[in-house]
């Protein structure tokens, strides 16, 4: 059986996005309808002129997401798909109860979904969701579900299971330099997740004020508060949080994060790593590390956890919402060893819980297997692309904004000239299709604009576009962009 897919017309720079991409459009379109028998993977792959494993990787993925149905012995099928969503029912003359097809509800919710993301995205806090490895996914929690044994199925650790607590502190060790044992990790519901259960674990020994960084992430401040504790804004500059600007605070804690400030970018220095955590011995206080973006860097040598260098010290925060997808809702805290002595009886837990046994077991076996290190060389190239797309977009059409912060993450900091109006040009990039944040420093004037989800192709599309609403804005101001 000929497919005729033509790899050539499809997007996509990977032989294998191509090969998923023309797949999955035969299947969309009807031309490979419901219970087809497809070739197998070594026929199709001496059709296409490709290797086995580009067909492997395609089937897998499709039958990942629900297009094609693998089934030991049966060959690979195309699975029972639901009415596409734009197909219009033929009318009839009498109504009757199957007149008129019932809209699948998953449909109904994917298009609505769709309808509501911005033409150009460049909001700065997702990951390229449409990179999640979910064949690996699949996999695992299929391995999971076939080995688990029936009394893993009922309530598990408060803290986390052993499996995956284990897999993290051996791979934060050999990827971050955290420094830990399996018992100071605790796995929770994600880092926003983890918020009131550390304000909790500062409150039940004292705590009262927290500093924070000014600008930073904006869920910071009123959580502390939320937990009965003081926020207290410490500012951020080209170097990161400042230790100095801590003296006279009277602070029983500080929230840093060093590896990628968000929104600036900033890298905290060397220097003032050794100052924050001097601070912190003198004071007896704690540093609470979020290790934001960490996995990500393109142009600079990787950077080492701030735990790493005093784990007594600090208490290391991460999630996989950027490593994988922010639908897991995993994450994780690195407690130093004096918060641990007297877990759990003295220690309170997460409002959110902890995650589903089942899926902590599967991102365990992903660590263990070397999955999550594979997926993250993918993404990083990935990213790569898509920044330098972006950038080189900006350099074209805007050379007046200078670029900070692109060094590594999932966003860079652009610049624009004194004088003009960040929310005023962040609301007309808005309207024009352009989601992405303003910098809210209160000094120079800047936007943070992410690149995860903004495909090569579309990045000049989507600078054309953010030019045109900075242009429509400067003409009310005193300084022109142009």
């Amino acid at each position: 059986m000929d497919l005729h897919l033509d790899l050539d017309a499809a997007p996509g720079r990977s032989l294998r996005a191509r090969a998923e991409h023309a797949l999955r459009e035969a299947v969309r379109g009807g031309r490979l309808p419901p219970g087809t028998r497809l070739p197998a993977t070594r026929a199709l792959a001496q059709q296409l002129g490709v290797s086995r494993g580009v067909v492997v990787e395609a089937y897998a993925q499709l039958a990942a997401e629900g297009y094609l149905d693998t089934r030991r012995g049966g060959g690979t099928r195309v699975a029972e798909q639901p009415a596409a969503p734009n197909a219009t029912p033929t009318p009839t003359a009498t109504a009757t109860a199957t007149a008129t097809p019932t809209p699948n509800p998953g449909v109904v919710v994917a298009e609505r979904f769709a309808l509501s993301l911005p033409r150009h995205d460049l909001r700065p806090a997702l990951p390229a969701v449409d990179g999640f490895p979910r064949a690996a996914w699949l996999a695992a929690i299929t391995r999971v579900l076939r080995t688990v044994p029936d009394r893993r199925l009922g309530y598990g650790d408060d803290r986390g299971e052993p499996e995956l607590r284990a897999a993290l502190a051996a791979s934060l060790a050999r990827t971050r330099g955290v420094r830990a044992d399996p018992d100071q990790v605790l796995v929770t519901g994600g880092l926003r997740a983890s918020l009131p259960l550390i304000w909790a674990l500062l409150r039940a020994r004292g705590a009262r004020r927290v500093g924070v960084e000014q600008p930073g992430w904006a869920r910071v401040p009123p959580s502390v508060r939320a937990g009965g504790l003081t926020a207290v804004g410490v500012p951020v500059d080209d170097d990161g949080l400042d230790p100095a600007r801590l003296e006279g605070l009277d602070l029983d804690a500080a929230v840093v994060t060093p590896a990628h400030q968000f929104p600036t970018g900033a890298v905290l220095a060397p220097a003032r790593r050794a100052a924050l955590t001097a601070w912190a011995r003198d004071r007896g206080a704690l540093i609470v590390e979020d290790d934001y973006d960490a996995e990500f860097r393109y142009d600079r040598q990787p950077i080492g956890s701030l735990q790493g260098l005093a784990p007594d010290l600090v208490l290391y925060g991460g999630s996989a919402s950027k490593t994988l997808a922010p639908a897991l809702r995993l994450g994780w805290l690195v407690l130093p060893s004096r918060l641990t002595a007297d877990w759990p009886a003295d220690g309170p837990s997460s409002p959110a819980g902890t995650p589903p046994v089942l899926d902590q077991l599967a991102l365990a076996d992903l660590f263990e297997r070397g999955e999550v290190d594979r997926h993250l060389r993918r993404q990083r190239n990935r990213y790569r692309r898509r920044r330098d797309a972006l950038l080189g977009a900006v350099a074209d059409r805007l050379p007046e904004i200078e670029i900070r912060g692109a060094a590594a993450g999932l966003f860079a900091v652009l610049l624009l000239p004194e004088g003009l109006d960040e929310a005023a040009i962040v609301a007309a990039a808005q309207a024009r299709g352009v989601a992405l944040e303003g910098l809210g420093t209160g000094r120079r004037p800047g936007l943070v604009a992410g690149y995860a989800n903004l495909p090569e192709a579309g990045a000049a599309a989507a600078v054309a576009a953010l030019a045109t609403a900075i242009e429509g804005t400067v003409g009310v101001l005193p300084q022109r962009l142009t």
